[in-house]
């Protein structure tokens, strides 16, 4: 249970941490014409596919519910939240499982 958590907790913040980059990258581009590179929008993509499966990973050991499950997937499309989302599901299962 402890690497699966580890590895939703990972994913989270570096998927937070990409989105943030890709909005400010968007703003720049389409608020103020700055010439930004398009390759941040593929490295958010390809890390937020991970964190899809690590998510869904912890899911399934962790018997989440579908509602949960996909709150929890789409946590990483908002930025920010999928920090708060992942605080509150790491203290919730470190609860439930004792670690």
């Amino acid at each position: 249970m402890r690497p699966a958590l580890q590895r939703y907790r990972v994913l989270a913040w570096v998927t937070g941490l990409w989105l943030l980059l890709l909005t400010i990258e968007m703003i720049a581009k389409y608020g103020f014409g700055v010439d930004t590179p398009s390759w941040i929008a593929v490295v958010h993509g390809w890390v937020y596919f991970a964190y899809l499966l690590v998510t869904a990973d912890l899911a399934v050991k962790v018997r989440w519910p579908i509602g949960r499950t996909v709150g929890t997937l789409i946590a990483g499309t908002i930025p920010l939240l999928s920090f708060f989302v992942e605080h509150r599901n790491a203290k919730e299962v470190k609860e439930q499982y004792n670690l």
